[in-house]
């Protein structure tokens, strides 16, 4: 039962999360911000995930508090989804291309957060979301999912493109890191016992 429901409600925001790791890539995401929902139906569908996110939070400031606190969100959620992460790949890895971006996501479900975000997208905007929000998500993910996760912009000019492609391109990795391993399906992918 690889599934788990985070609530998280501070003065800034609202969230509730429920994730399913052996889901369909069924996803219902309304956080209030347009290009960030586009972006968490992309997670959930390439990672083969069932992803619902609420969230109501204070975007007459801006949007940092909600993308940031979503992030968290789902960071936790895949945490208890994952339990002892017994039977799981750990590892997984994308390059992925789309129209003129190519990126590369790399991730270890380790346990050790760590952050390499080299994404340097070209304009500040897509839209009225504000590009820096993508490095906040994927640390904030990071962080409170315990994934060490490495992501590169190869190529690309349009940001719309590159963040997408990296949002498709953590998504696979995911589902490689969490898919089971049939030849290892009792045991916990580290020499030291645990994870």
């Amino acid at each position: 039962m690889r599934h788990a429901t985070i609530t998280r409600k501070t003065a800034e925001t609202d969230i509730t999360v429920m994730i399913d790791l052996d889901g369909t890539g069924s996803y219902d995401n309304r956080t209030g911000v347009g290009f960030f929902d586009h972006m968490l139906d992309q997670l959930a569908r390439h990672a083969l995930i069932d992803l619902h996110v609420k969230a109501t939070g204070d975007l007459h400031i801006d949007d940092h508090h909600t993308v940031e606190d979503v992030g968290i969100a789902i960071g936790q959620a895949l945490t208890q989804a994952l339990g002892d992460k017994t039977g799981i790949r750990r590892y997984g890895d994308c390059h992925l291309a789309m129209d003129d971006a190519q990126v590369r996501a790399a991730l270890d479900l380790s346990g050790r957060p760590y952050l390499i975000c080299n994404l340097d997208l070209p304009h500040g905007k897509i839209g009225t979301f504000d590009t820096e929000l993508v490095r906040e998500f994927f640390q904030a993910l990071a962080t409170h999912g315990g994934i060490t996760l490495h992501i590169d912009r190869l190529h690309g000019f349009n940001s719309h493109h590159v963040t997408e492609a990296a949002f498709k391109a953590v998504a696979r990795a995911l589902r490689a890191a969490i898919e089971p391993d049939p030849r290892r399906s009792d045991a916990i992918p580290s020499t030291k016992g645990r994870l």
